[in-house]
């Protein structure tokens, strides 16, 4: 007896092209051509959810260097004498300080450059 796989088929299909939902001409209607979009859009969203984490944290270090800069202070000396005041904060919060609350950041900065 010969295998019927149309159920089987037509499901599998339909999960395909039910997570191209959005994409554009074929690529969302044609079971072909969605399978390599789908597949390919799969390999960016793992790749970026790692590349995410490196994109945040050079935002956050660009923040920081820019406000430490206006109190005539580099990014690396600024760190450096965290460290060794043992302060443990981390670059995101330290960015959202610079940021939201330039008082607090710049009272931060004497305290460290003592």
């Amino acid at each position: 007896m010969r295998v019927k796989r149309g159920n089987v088929k037509i499901k599998r299909h339909k999960k395909i092209l039910k997570q191209a939902k959005g994409y554009r001409g074929s690529l969302g209607r044609l079971y072909r051509t969605t399978k390599e979009a789908v597949t390919r859009g799969m390999v960016y969203a793992y790749r970026d959810r790692r590349r995410k984490k490196r994109d945040f944290r050079a935002l956050w270090i660009v923040r920081i260097n820019a406000a430490v800069r206006e109190a005539g202070l580099s990014y690396s000396r600024f760190i450096n004498n965290l460290q060794k005041k043992n302060i443990l904060l981390n670059r995101k919060m330290l960015a959202d300080i610079a940021f939201n609350d330039a008082d607090a950041f710049s009272k931060l900065i004497e305290f460290v450059q003592k």
